[in-house]
């Protein structure tokens, strides 16, 4: 949604990074052309002004004027004054002191209210809370029914004891389901009420007497990303009418302009505590405004993708995976196909590139990749073996034959696919043996370990007969001492002032060395 934004701040800070020293005539054009981006990005006027003020006068200060780099410094105060406006610090849900919390949904119908019910009430599930949703919208027809399959979906009860489609008394629903809560000890209660396609004086009393009824520890308004300028409006009208504790983003994954939606916590006062980014329940998550200010400046969200690796990566699974590597065992089309499965858990893989840093600049490039090719793949390995899973060196032409039959993809897909994934097991060996330099993990294990088979090989076979008849049975002739003890070779100091040529390292060439005396002196014992 953020993209045109995005690229224009980008724009107009690289236009800085060539400047040592920023001007006055440089501070105005920076802010004028952050001025129309946010104005195009259907930002409300007011949020505009008091952001360009707040920036210029910051701009024109100490910070900028005695920097090292001007155009850092710029980058930073529009990141620090696009944090404040989207709320400063991330809002958590007031939980009550005495159970249940009680957390009512407001806004205009086609907002996403009711799917919106399910994605809260599953999120708390995983936060370690025992949600109930409550279906108080009687008015819309069959909105009792599609909370109750969103909460089927979700894992969380709900109750609807009213049919709904104008029949029952929404105020009267929302006090029972309290005691409903106290009653299957439920510590949360999520209500859905209500919506018009506009704002009018029956939906306004309506809510005002469930919020009298309840007594919500907070009422969150939802808000639809999409809608422009009228957002505000809808969101100054509720905050005059019912008022509200906090703002709730849906429909983020769309490609309008979200700049209004962005206006709201400046015009309500009241912060963005969560965001919807697409039709999935998993596709909701806690707004953090830092976060989103880095993701407009195309600086990343790392915290993000790493807090979604850690839900969705088992962490027994990976424990056994580091473990496996660090013995120096071979790395699988098995563990590749379990390590792409827990990858796939994270979600569309443009959306993880996304949240790195500088992704902005090849978002095209991002555009183009195909979920779809990590299915192939995955497909290509279950239509093999066990056998060939666990030794991909077995498959040859007729196994990638069958196996493109059995993937319902070509033998080449197959080679590919094959190719790549020895490419992937040489370099997992290289970091597990630390590429065998002093100092990287695993460099001394490996050598240790390649000296230590290296002793367990047997005698090595001689190309010269008189040596191979003259130790038969016997160890090599550099390791055995001779009759007065002595090492075989020549003796330390007596290799030359420039010792000899490399290769020989001390001894006496092949076919040159000592007799064994031993054997002589036990032959005249006989």
């Amino acid at each position: 949604m953020f993209e045109t934004l995005s690229d224009r701040l980008t724009t107009v800070f690289s236009s800085l990074r060539s400047k040592g020293r920023l001007s006055e005539a440089d501070i105005n054009a920076t802010a004028r052309e952050i001025r129309i981006a946010l104005l195009e990005a259907d930002v409300a006027l007011p949020v505009v002004k008091d952001f360009i003020a707040q920036v210029k006068e910051r701009a024109r200060g100490a910070e900028v004027s005695q920097a090292l780099n001007p155009a850092q410094q710029v980058v930073k105060i529009v990141n620090e004054e696009l944090i404040n406006i989207l709320g400063g610090e991330t809002r958590r849900i007031r939980l009550a002191k005495t159970p249940p919390t009680v957390i009512m949904l407001a806004g205009l119908q086609g907002a996403g209210k009711t799917t919106l019910a399910g994605k809260l009430a599953r999120w708390l599930k995983q936060e370690g809370h025992t949600p109930l949703l409550v279906a108080a919208d009687l008015q819309r027809p069959n909105a009792v029914q599609q909370l109750e399959v969103v909460g089927e979906r979700a894992g969380v009860p709900v109750f609807a004891p009213e049919p709904g489609s104008g029949v029952g008394d929404p105020v009267d629903v929302a006090r029972r389901s309290i005691d409903q809560a106290r009653h299957a000890q439920h510590d949360v209660v999520v209500i859905d009420t209500a919506g018009r396609l506009g704002i009018d004086a029956e939906m306004m009393r309506q809510a005002i007497d469930i919020r009298d009824a309840v007594k919500p520890d907070d009422v969150l308004f939802v808000v639809d990303a999409m809608v422009g300028q009228d957002a505000v409006n809808t969101a100054q009208a509720f905050m005059d009418g019912v008022g509200f504790d906090g703002v709730v983003l849906t429909k983020l994954d769309g490609d309008a302009r979200g700049g209004a939606a962005l206006s709201v916590r400046h015009i309500t006062g009241r912060p963005i505590m969560f965001a919807s980014t697409g039709e999935k329940l998993e596709d909701f998550s806690v707004f953090h405004p830092d976060r989103m200010a880095g993701r407009i400046l195309d600086m990343g969200d790392i915290l993000t993708l790493i807090e979604q690796a850690e839900q969705a990566f088992d962490a027994e699974q990976a424990e056994k995976m580091s473990s496996k590597f660090a013995s120096g065992e071979d790395f699988t089309l098995e563990d590749f196909l379990e390590q792409m499965m827990m990858i796939r858990k994270l979600g569309p893989i443009g959306n993880l590139l996304g949240m790195m840093p500088g992704m902005g600049q090849v978002r095209d490039q991002i555009s183009q990749i195909d979920d779809r090719d990590l299915d192939r793949i995955a497909a290509i390995i279950r239509s093999m073996t066990p056998q060939e899973r666990s030794q991909p060196k077995i498959i040859n032409g007729s196994r990638r034959a069958r196996i493109a039959k059995g993937s319902g993809v070509s033998v080449g897909e197959v080679n590919s696919l094959v190719t790549r994934f020895f490419d992937a097991q040489k370099m997992m060996r290289q970091m597990a043996g630390g590429m065998g330099l002093p100092g990287m993990p695993g460099g001394r294990k490996k050598a240790a370990k390649a000296a230590k088979a290296k002793n367990k090989k047997g005698k090595q076979r001689s190309g010269d007969p008189r040596k191979r008849a003259a130790g038969k049975g016997a160890r090599p002739e550099q390791e055995q001492p001779a009759a007065d003890g002595m090492p075989q070779g020549l003796p330390p100091g007596l290799a030359g002032k420039g010792g000899l040529p490399p290769g020989l390292g001390g001894q006496l060439p092949p076919g040159f060395q000592m007799p064994d005396l031993g054997k002589l002196q036990g032959r005249k014992k006989k």
